[in-house]
C-alpha cells in the first residue's frame, strides 16, 4: 500500500460508498464492500490503471453485487417489508446535488429493490452516475452491447415506479415536518389530514424483531390515526424523546428511548403533502446510525 493508493481512494470514497448504498441498500454493508475493496486495491499496480476513477467504480460495483447476491435469500426470507437502511445524512449532504439526492432518497431506494442486481448495477452506473457503457461492462462482467439493453430495461422499470420528482427546499420540508408532529402530538387531526396526500403509505420495517405494521397502511385516515396513536402512546413513556434529522436527503424523526435508538421515521413530501412515511424499527438496521452524531433543527 503506497501513499498514492490511499489518497485515491480517499478522494473517490464518498462517490464509491455511494455507489455501493445504492446497490445494496445498507450503509452497513457498504462500509464492508469498501473496506475489502480497499485491500485488493492495495495489491494493485498503478501504473497500470488507466482510468482510476472507473477501475475503482468497477471494484466496488463488482464486490457490492458480489454481497447483493449472497444476502438474495434472506431478503427473501425476511419478515414484513423490506427497506433500506436509513442513511444519516450531516454536512456532506448529497441534496445540494438533485440527482443524487433524488438517488439516494428512500423513494428512489425502494423502487430500486424492484430491479435484479445487474440492472440496478447497470442503472447507477449510468443513470446516476453517467459511466460509459464500456465502463459499465467492466464492472457487470457483461459486453457493452448488453450493458446497454439492461440500462434500457432498467430505466423503463424505475420510470414506470417511481414518484414524480421535484427538488424541495429542505428548510419547508423540515418546518413542514415539524408542523405535522406539532399537530399530531396534539391530537389535531384536521390539521393531521390536511397534510396528507390522500393515498400516503406508512411502511414499516421491523424484521419481526419490534413492534410494527406488518403490512404497508394505506389511505390518509389510517396513517393519521396510525401516527397519532404511536405520540400519544409515547407521550406516556418518560424516556422517550424525538430529535429531528437529516435521512437519505428527506426530513427524519429520531426516537429515542433514553439514549436507544429505537426508529427512524423519514418524510417524503411532494407538493407540500406527506405522500410516504418510511418507518425503520429494526435494530440491526438502526445500528450503524446508533452512534452518529445526533442532528437536531433549532
Amino acid at each position: 500500500m503506497t501513499s498514492e493508493h490511499a489518497d485515491r481512494f480517499t478522494e473517490l470514497r464518498p462517490l464509491l460508498f455511494t455507489i455501493a448504498y445504492e446497490i445494496l441498500g445498507s450503509a452497513t454493508e457498504s462500509d464492508d464492500v469498501l473496506q475489502d475493496s480497499y485491500l485488493r486495491w492495495a495489491e494493485v499496480d498503478l501504473a497500470q490503471v488507466r482510468d482510476i476513477k472507473a477501475y475503482l467504480a468497477s471494484l466496488v460495483t463488482r464486490q457490492a453485487l458480489n454481497a447483493l447476491r449472497a444476502d438474495a435469500r434472506r431478503r427473501e426470507e425476511y419478515v414484513g417489508p423490506w427497506l433500506p437502511e436509513p442513511l444519516l445524512l450531516t454536512e456532506q449532504d448529497p441534496s445540494a446535488d438533485v440527482v443524487l439526492a433524488e438517488s439516494v432518497s428512500m423513494a428512489m431506494l425502494v423502487v430500486l429493490e424492484t430491479l435484479s442486481p445487474d440492472e440496478r448495477a447497470v442503472f447507477v452506473l449510468r443513470d446516476v452516475f453517467g459511466f460509459d457503457y464500456d465502463e459499465i461492462a467492466a464492472a457487470v462482467g457483461k459486453s457493452a452491447a448488453t450493458a446497454r439493453q439492461v440500462a434500457h430495461r432498467a430505466r423503463g422499470h424505475v420510470q414506470a415506479r417511481r414518484p414524480r420528482y421535484t427538488p424541495v427546499d429542505p428548510e419547508h420540508s423540515a418546518r413542514v415536518t415539524a408542523e405535522f408532529l406539532t399537530a399530531a402530538a396534539g391530537g389535531d387531526i384536521t390539521t393531521v389530514l390536511s397534510m396528507l396526500a390522500p393515498d400516503v403509505v406508512w411502511t414499516a420495517d421491523s424484521g419481526g424483531k419490534a413492534s410494527a405494521a406488518r403490512r404497508p397502511i394505506v389511505g390518509a385516515d389510517k396513517v393519521a390515526r396510525t401516527i397519532i396513536g404511536l405520540l400519544r402512546q409515547g407521550a406516556q413513556m418518560p424516556d422517550i424523546r424525538m430529535a429531528m434529522g437529516v435521512c437519505n436527503s428527506a426530513p427524519a424523526v429520531l426516537l429515542y428511548n433514553a439514549d436507544l435508538l429505537e426508529g427512524v421515521f423519514t418524510f417524503e413530501i411532494i407538493d407540500g403533502l406527506i405522500t410516504n412515511v418510511y418507518a425503520m424499527r429494526n435494530p440491526d438496521k438502526l445500528a450503524a446510525l446508533a452512534g452518529a452524531r445526533e442532528i437536531t433543527r433549532g
